[in-house]
């Protein structure tokens, strides 16, 4: 493996295997999904997203009839019926299901943050992390709420904005069972209760 990634010390067989892994750090996609706009660093990963927009998912469990988009994931989920989790970390030897899961998990221990942003140079553990961070220079915003059409940098802040039409409050307080539906305003909350009991 004579070629090495001078960014998180992987090494390929070959140059042009080494090129297309810099695409992860450098967080060039150039394989774009013409249905939602959404870019991968390799073919294949396209491939498997426009499952998503066909509704294919040719990986079906024979236990439990959940069926999977990419054969990792199936294979993955087949260790919720074995509770196989053969990945396991030499530091704090906490064990997961998958690979990739424990590199990332590896990097709390090293401090290492292989992707970093062409744009501000800020570093990130993971790629998916840069991949949402980059949407703060570009100003994309893929997700809409269906309700009102606003639209919204990350899935989770739609769907906490998406509780405000359904009135869902997941967060109850403990102390009082006040219902909130933001964390963050569950936390807010609770520093009340503990100025309270200060006083």
């Amino acid at each position: 493996m004579p070629h090495d990634c001078h960014h998180c010390r992987k090494s390929f067989n070959n140059r042009s295997n080494l090129i297309l892994h810099q695409r992860i750090h450098m967080g060039e996609k150039p394989f774009r999904c013409l249905e939602c706009g959404r870019s991968y660093f390799y073919n294949h990963q396209l491939t498997q997203h426009q499952r998503i927009h066909t509704g294919e998912r040719p990986f079906k469990c024979n236990e439990c009839e959940k069926s999977f988009i990419t054969s990792s994931s199936y294979i993955c989920h087949q260790r919720v019926h074995t509770g196989e989790k053969p990945y396991m970390c030499s530091q704090c030897r906490k064990s997961f299901v998958d690979r990739s899961i424990l590199i990332c998990h590896l990097r709390v221990h090293t401090g290492e943050r292989p992707y970093t942003c062409p744009d501000c140079g800020k570093s990130f553990g993971k790629s998916f992390t840069l991949f949402n961070h980059r949407r703060i220079h570009t100003g994309e915003k893929p997700y809409t709420c269906p309700q009102c059409q606003k639209s919204f940098m990350q899935l989770s802040s739609m769907k906490t904005h998406q509780e405000l039409h359904t009135g869902e409050r997941p967060f109850s307080c403990s102390q009082c069972e006040k219902r909130f539906y933001q964390r963050s305003h569950l936390i807010r909350h609770g520093w009340t209760h503990l100025r309270d009991h200060q006083e």
